[in-house]
């Protein structure tokens, strides 16, 4: 019987909050500590950093690299991988993953000699399609934290917590993790921070002894805030005389000490995944949590996608450079450079300073390898011919028929009928593909369609919203004066609707033939602001889909789609968790394609990533014996790093629907 404990420390120099000239203070009160403590105690911990901080602390501190590379070498310290930069997989191409890992196993072995077994899942922010990178890069293993996985699946044994288990990709294969524990890991900062005592950690570490063996991490986050602050919060603890590195060796030696308690390195925690209860083959997301985080839910995925001081902006630069070095032969020195314009901490808390010099960089690889053309966001089609529309109003375009009533526009082809609202800014009264369905399948769900007040309410399709706090909501659900035309013989609706302080210029076009529906956005708001902006809404016909075999699915950074049920789920990813932060979960859609669908027919909704790179909301939620279920494109959301910058976009959203065959 023993509790046996393994640790992992995490190294980066790239940390948001951290000026490069304190790097230098960084590796000595806080790495240092770190591989003496080890040394002298003899404890296996594991170390995990980038190939680039790595590159880094060897420019700054050779001796302390050549200390590293003896202790993992002969003991007792343990490699952890994370590949060239720390890389938000769910949120990025997975061959920017792949290449991550690539270069990332370059690095560790041209300046250490030796290649990682495990990977730490980059700010564990997990997808079931970025496993097979890390399979093909030729890892053994990852390590995830539990605690968000484990919440949103309430089914699961709480032992497997304390055993390794195997995490399923979405072909069914499977890849042994570890896991990390964020509780944990918190109580060891509180300790060390002074807000909790010696006895009191010790009583929770113990608390987890059990008759069988079982592992847990006892740590398994930053070290750079141990005797240094990175100035990120104004609630960081403050740094006592006493140094923190010494609390930290008390704690090990009182753990030393222990007879039930002993230390492992996480490569010895894998041994365990023969044990009674280890090995279980998982699927770590759910519906209503496709990619968990670490720690709370304000550590949610958007915090990397659309906050920031303009995450939406930067990821949509990079995508456009993934672009343009998969059609070209692209050197290793130029995916590391994308690999690093992708890092996290750019997308957090960067300082002023930092965020300037990078946005230099980013420029000048743009300027390297992205014609100047190719640089803007929408391709501007204009149709040739407009014509305004007028109430009570009947004509043709090519095959096609047009109405206008009151305030709804029909437009009938021979496979797709769409009615858009005139009264509000076009948005999408109802869908019908004549080849799939009789009914539409999305569109707006009228208020008294639900029988309960609570939802008392009209619910759109391909409308706009933009909240900001204490500023009340702009929507483009206003009256409209369209213009009908043809684009390439295609049917183009139109209407330009002045918002506050901008513009927003939208457009349908409908694809008969190809029973093809798009929806162009332009918008630009004429200054800095902050807050949600929501856009190409696809409200679900709950009549239109079985609800029995309702599912979604996309790409969250994998080169497979991942397929998540619905029945029995009841989740809203856009609603805000508090003031501060305006949603809790959400899809990356990196391959650009989301679909619903059930057991006969499938919704798509795909657009361009390099006009803007969107994440996706999903909700679905029970109401009375029906179902409420849309998706929503962010382009903006508020979290703890969110800063006020310009708000211009412009994306081509195309949707069609297709039957199971």
């Amino acid at each position: 019987m023993a509790l046996l404990l393994y640790n992992f420390f995490h190294l980066n120099l790239a940390y948001s909050a951290i000026e490069e000239e304190d790097r230098p203070r960084v590796i000595e009160q806080c790495y240092w500590p770190l591989l003496r403590l080890a040394r002298k105690r003899n404890l296996p911990f594991g170390i995990e950093l980038s190939g680039y901080t790595l590159e880094v602390t060897q420019a700054l501190d050779p001796r302390w690299v050549e200390e590293l590379k003896s202790l993992v070498k002969e003991g007792p310290c343990e490699l952890i991988g994370s590949g060239y930069a720390q890389v938000i997989g769910p949120l990025v191409p997975h061959e920017v993953t792949s290449a991550n890992l690539r270069l990332g196993h370059a690095v560790y072995e041209r300046i250490l000699g030796v290649r990682p077994r495990i990977a730490l899942i980059n700010e564990q922010a997990f997808s079931a399609g970025s496993l097979p990178a890390y399979r093909s890069a030729g890892y053994e293993a990852v390590i995830m934290e539990w605690n968000n996985p484990a919440s949103a699946n309430p089914d699961w044994n709480p032992e497997r917590r304390v055993l390794p288990q195997r995490a399923l990709d979405p072909k069914g294969e499977s890849l042994p993790l570890i896991w990390n524990k964020s509780i944990a890991f918190q109580k060891f900062q509180r300790y060390v921070h002074g807000e909790l005592e010696l006895d009191e950690i010790l009583e929770y570490i113990k608390g987890n002894i059990s008759e069988a063996d079982r592992a847990m991490s006892l740590y398994g986050n930053d070290v750079e805030i141990f005797d240094f602050r990175p100035g990120r919060y104004m609630t960081e603890a403050p740094i006592s005389e006493e140094s923190e590195w010494l609390r930290i060796t008390r704690l090990y030696d009182a753990l030393g000490d222990a007879a039930d308690v002993s230390f492992i390195g996480p490569g010895q925690a894998l041994e365990l995944i023969g044990r009674p209860g280890a090995g279980n083959e998982i699927a770590l997301g759910t519906a209503s949590h496709p990619v968990p985080v670490k720690k709370q839910n304000k550590y949610n995925v958007l915090r990397w996608a659309v906050t920031g001081r303009n995450d939406l902006e930067i990821n949509t630069r990079c995508e456009r450079l993934t672009q343009a070095l998969l059609e070209k032969d692209a050197s290793d020195d130029d995916w590391q450079e994308l690999c690093y314009l992708w890092s996290s901490d750019f997308r957090t808390h960067i300082t002023k300073s930092r965020w300037s010099k990078y946005q230099d960089r980013l420029s000048a690889f743009e300027k390297k390898h992205i014609a100047s053309e190719k640089k803007s966001r929408v391709q501007s089609n204009r149709p040739g011919v407009l014509r305004s529309i007028n109430d009570q109003e009947r004509f043709v375009l090519g095959n096609i028929r047009l109405e206008k009533k009151g305030r709804l526009l029909k437009i009938d082809g021979e496979r797709l009928k769409i009615t858009l609202n005139c009264y509000r800014g076009l948005a999408l009264e109802s869908f019908v593909d004549v080849d799939v369905s009789e009914r539409s399948l999305f569109g707006t769900l009228r208020h008294g369609f639900f029988d309960d007040i609570r939802w008392g309410a009209d619910y759109y399709s391909g409308h706009l919203i933009f909240e900001s706090p204490g500023r009340h909501k702009i929507t483009d659900l206003v009256a409209v004066s369209p213009y009908a035309g043809q684009q390439d013989g295609l049917i183009v609706i139109s209407a330009s609707i002045p918002l506050s302080d901008g513009l927003l210029r939208k457009k349908w076009i409908l694809d008969d033939l190809a029973g093809l529906l798009r929806l162009c956005v332009e918008l630009e708001i004429n200054q800095d602001v902050l807050g949600s902006l929501r856009l190409g809404h696809v409200t679900l016909n709950p009549h239109a889909f079985d609800e029995k075999t309702l599912f979604y699915r996309t790409q969250n950074g994998g080169e497979e789609m991942e397929t998540f049920p619905l029945t029995d789920q009841d989740f809203d990813h856009g609603r805000s968790l508090s003031f501060l932060i305006s949603a809790q979960h959400a899809v990356g859609i990196t391959g650009g394609c989301f679909e619903f669908g059930d057991k006969a027919k499938t919704l798509r909704i795909s657009f361009d990533r390099s006009q803007a790179v969107l994440p996706g909301l999903v909700t679905h939620q029970k109401v009375g014996a029906s179902h409420f279920t849309r998706l929503a494109l962010s382009a903006r959301e508020v979290d703890d790093t969110s800063h006020s910058a310009p708000l211009a976009l412009g994306f081509e959203a195309k949707i069609s629907a297709s039957r199971v065959r």
